[in-house]
C-alpha cells in the first residue's frame, strides 16, 4: 500500500446538525478520494491536530461524509468551523467491508449509537446493488429517540420495503412508535434479536457500536447459527494513525489500522483483548 503522509487539501462543504454532538460533516477534497464502506481517513485541522473518521456514505470520489462525535480538543475545534473552512485529508485507510462476502445472501446489520454511521455507508452500498443481495435487516439501538442517527432516512427505506427495520432505545418519555416496516422497543439492541425471523444459514452479519455491544452480540449471533466467518465487526474505536506507525492500534498481534478495522468473528476469537 502506498502511504502518503501529506494531507490532501479539502474544505468543509456542509454540516448537518440533526443530532447534538454527532454532526454529519461533508468534506470536499481537492484531489478525488473514494473511501469505501468500513474504510477511514485521517482528518486534520491546521494548527490543531488530526483524528480518524469513518465513511458514513457510499463513496463519491469528490465528497466524503463522516458523522463525528464532539469528544475532545480536535473534534471540538472542528465543531467551531464554518462551511468553507480548510481541513486536510489523508487516506483512505483500512480494509473496509468486502461486499462479495454479502453477495447472494441475506444481510443482518446491528448498530449501536454512533456505529450506525459506518453501517449507513455499507447499507447504501448494498442498496446500490440490491439485486445482488437478499433481504436486508437493520437492528439499531440508541440512548433515546433524539439520538437516533438518520432516523427519517431509515424509516423511509423501511416504508418502501428496501429494508426490515427495528429500533431500540434505552429511555423514552412517550410510548415507542411503530409503522409499516419498522417498530421501536425500549431496551438493549440485543433484545431486538428476540423473535426475529431470519435464516442464519444464509445470512452475513455486520456489527458496529460501542465495545459493550461487541462483547454480547457477536457470540449471540454465532449461537443463533450464523457462521463466525460471516459475522463482521469494525473496530473503528481503535483506529489511530492509519498506517501502523504509532502502534497504538495493535491488539492481539494485529494492526487494526492496517489489517482492519473490519474483522470477522472467526479472526477476533484469536485476537486476545480485541473485544
Amino acid at each position: 500500500m502506498k502511504v502518503d503522509f501529506l494531507p490532501v487539501p479539502a474544505r468543509v462543504e456542509a454540516i448537518e446538525r440533526a443530532v447534538p454532538d454527532n454532526h454529519l460533516f461533508y468534506f470536499r477534497p481537492e484531489t478525488p478520494m473514494a473511501v469505501e464502506p468500513g474504510q477511514f481517513v485521517e482528518l486534520s485541522l491546521p494548527g490543531v491536530g488530526a483524528f480518524p473518521g469513518s465513511a458514513a456514505a457510499y463513496p463519491s470520489s469528490t465528497e466524503f461524509q463522516a458523522c463525528i462525535r464532539r469528544a475532545g480538543r480536535v473534534t471540538s475545534a472542528l465543531y467551531r468551523l464554518e462551511e468553507g473552512a480548510p481541513v486536510g485529508m489523508r487516506g483512505p485507510f483500512g480494509n473496509g467491508f468486502d461486499l462479495e462476502a454479502f453477495a447472494g445472501r441475506d444481510v443482518l446489520l446491528v448498530a449501536g449509537g454512533l456505529g450506525m454511521a459506518p453501517l449507513r455507508a455499507l447499507l447504501q452500498a448494498l442498496l446500490d446493488r440490491k439485486k445482488d443481495f437478499g433481504e436486508i435487516i437493520l437492528l439499531y439501538g440508541s440512548r433515546d429517540p433524539a439520538a437516533l442517527l438518520f432516523r427519517e432516512e431509515l424509516e423511509s427505506l423501511a416504508r418502501r420495503g428496501q429494508i426490515r427495520l427495528r429500533f431500540s432505545v434505552d429511555f423514552v418519555t412517550d410510548l415507542p412508535w411503530s409503522s409499516e416496516g419498522f417498530f421501536c422497543k425500549v431496551g438493549l439492541v440485543t433484545g431486538l434479536l428476540e423473535d426475529l425471523r431470519f435464516a442464519p444459514g444464509r445470512t452475513t452479519a455486520a456489527v458496529c457500536g460501542p465495545p459493550a455491544l461487541y462483547s454480547c452480540v457477536l457470540e449471540e449471533l454465532a449461537s443463533l447459527g450464523i457462521d463466525p466467518g460471516r459475522i463482521y465487526a469494525t473496530l473503528e474505536r481503535r483506529m489511530k494513525c492509519g498506517v501502523g506507525q504509532c502502534c497504538h492500534c495493535v491488539v492481539g498481534g494485529r494492526f487494526v489500522c492496517r489489517d482492519g478495522p473490519v474483522f470477522s468473528l472467526a479472526e477476533l476469537r484469536s485476537m486476545e483483548g480485541a473485544i
